[in-house]
């Protein structure tokens, strides 16, 4: 029994927590994320190529 009333008492702050998550207002419809998105993925994929590049030279 105690066991049960432990669980519960770790359980229900946690889901009281969550449930004022869900009232935040959301983006509005013309957000501009393509700029700097567009940047981080070439970046990216530039590194990706150079770390690709310098394992085929270690092995």
């Amino acid at each position: 029994m105690k066991n049960l009333l432990y669980k519960v008492l770790l359980v229900l702050p946690a889901l009281l927590l969550v449930l004022p998550a869900f009232a935040q207002p959301s983006a509005p419809p013309a957000t501009p994320i393509d700029g700097g998105l567009s940047i981080l993925l070439a970046v990216g994929g530039a590194y990706g190529i150079k770390k690709l590049r310098d394992h085929r030279e270690n092995h």
